[in-house]
């Protein structure tokens, strides 16, 4: 038996790491084998050799998630266990070093799944990357961070985030007020996410000069896209032709993210979604990236993998 003790700053602190809930902390006991102790600032650990670096890691792993802004809930604590057990210490590790700055003024953005991971580096590595899967995997969320970290670095001069405007059924054409208003609800997701990794003022000064731009998929016809960094989202609502179009953009110094669930198009049932056929074309294809999310990547509230998982083998025979 062996002994490791985690000194914190104070009691509060130490309290961040497992939600202020000693549930939390005797699910890293139960799941991994070890004894679990915390009082006035420190966390004790008792156990064997392995498990004892093991649960180390899983709250290494959460002080990581303090230092970006992230404070840890139970779920967050649920998946560093199953990493730690299904991949081990060195994959826990990767991914709390995967670090994305954003802005000077807003934490640094760290994925939390080894597909995550995984998804941030591709985008880094290749020109065109595929993230594909259900929601909630953190698909457009990580792909918009990298654009707006390599603004941020200079690696890029502009960000351009685009999106069919074809969801629900509803036909633009039927919806009261002019363009800009009948395009709002369906750009608001990519306006909201922005404000989670920029300051308001900040993003408001780049769009004012263009310099981060939301435009539905149709506005990219005719253009070519330089020193940019292009994320197509919800691309399993684009065709065939809409798709080539948008692929055939891209210029020089430039790259470009294509996120999309291809079981959850709102075409018409006469017309194929052009993601389909893009993974089916282009999954050989050197310098392209595809990366395919599980229901272990969902990082929204616990239920929603069970909801996924449910509905998995119907929606894979639609």
């Amino acid at each position: 038996m062996e002994t490791i003790t985690l000194q914190y700053e104070n009691a509060r602190e130490a309290q961040k790491l497992f939600d202020n809930n000693p549930t939390n902390l005797r699910l890293v006991q139960d799941e991994i084998g070890v004894t679990v102790t915390s009082r006035d600032g420190w966390i004790k650990l008792e156990g064997d050799e392995k498990p004892l670096e093991q649960a180390k890691d899983v709250f290494n792993s959460l002080q990581g998630l303090i230092n970006s802004g992230q404070p840890p809930h139970r779920l967050d604590i649920i998946r560093a266990i199953e990493t730690v057990k299904d991949s081990g210490s060195d994959a826990l590790k990767s991914i709390g070093s995967t670090q994305i700055t954003t802005s000077p003024r807003k934490p640094y953005i760290i994925p939390k799944t080894i597909g995550q991971k995984e998804y941030v580096q591709s985008i880094g590595e290749h020109d065109i990357t595929f993230g594909v899967g259900p929601a909630g995997t953190g698909k457009t969320y990580l792909a918009m961070a990298m654009a707006l970290g390599a603004l941020h670095r200079g690696d890029v001069s502009r960000i351009i985030l685009t999106r069919p405007a074809v969801e629900a059924g509803e036909a633009l054409g039927f919806l009261p007020g002019d363009l800009k208003e009948k395009l709002s609800p369906y750009l608001r997701p990519l306006h909201d996410a922005l404000l989670d990794m920029i300051p308001i003022e900040e993003m408001q000064k780049h769009m004012e000069r263009e310099i981060i731009e939301i435009a539905p998929l149709a506005y990219m016809r005719g253009r070519t896209l330089n020193n940019a960094f292009v994320i197509l989202d919800e691309s399993q609502n684009s065709t065939n032709e809409q798709m080539f179009m948008f692929l055939t953009r891209l210029g020089f110094h430039s790259k470009a993210v294509i996120t999309g669930d291809p079981t959850q198009t709102d075409l018409s049932h006469s017309k194929q979604s052009g993601l389909i056929e893009a993974l089916s074309l282009l999954a050989d294809t050197d310098g392209i990236a595809i990366n395919k999310f599980t229901q272990k990547d969902v990082v929204r509230h616990p239920l929603v993998q069970k909801i996924i998982s449910a509905y998995e083998p119907r929606r894979k025979q639609a």
